[in-house]
């Protein structure tokens, strides 16, 4: 199964980051993602066997990590993929350090797949037909989080959806 760890926006967050999601598609065309598979990624996990899915689920089930909280405050695009975001004007060292803390102890259970490098950010369009986000309203959100989930992608007829595992414990 696909795997993955990220934090879930509480629901009021959600509308918010679709209503820039909409914002976004009008502009810049492409896909828009649906507002319950709004995320951040913390770590991309990839295919994951039954087994180590269940030790992941536990493992997710008793590591709690720091409250926090996020500033979205720009827009950014991946030229590649065609993917329009919104994330911090700067790099978050909180979400950074929480980042690496996960991968710190997914590679000490022998998962591999770090990447050189993080960019916190929340996915709100794929395969844009243009990456011109000059003009589009300033993001000025806070995310508040004191957990993350695993979170498991099913494709299938319908596309992709999200399930989540397990979740950390709430601090």
């Amino acid at each position: 199964m696909r795997l993955f760890l990220a934090l879930m926006p509480p629901p009021s967050l959600r509308g918010r980051l679709g209503a820039l999601a909409d914002a976004a598609q009008a502009r810049c065309g492409g896909r828009r993602m649906p507002d319950e598979s709004l995320h951040l990624t913390l770590a991309f996990l990839g295919e994951v066997d039954d087994k180590r899915a269940a030790a992941l689920v536990d493992w997710v089930s008793r590591l709690a990590v720091p409250a926090g909280e996020w500033r979205l405050n720009a827009w950014g695009r991946f030229q590649r993929p065609g993917i329009v975001w919104v994330g911090g004007q700067a790099p978050d060292p909180a979400l950074v350090a929480l980042h690496c803390r996960l991968w710190d102890e997914l590679e000490n259970q022998g998962l591999q797949g770090r990447p050189s490098r993080y960019v916190p950010h929340v996915t709100l369009l794929r395969r844009a037909e243009r990456l011109e986000t000059e003009g589009l309203p300033v993001p000025a959100l806070t995310w508040r989080y004191n957990r993350f989930e695993l979170i498991q992608s099913i494709t299938d007829a319908r596309g992709s959806r999200y399930v989540s595992l397990a979740h950390s414990p709430e601090r």
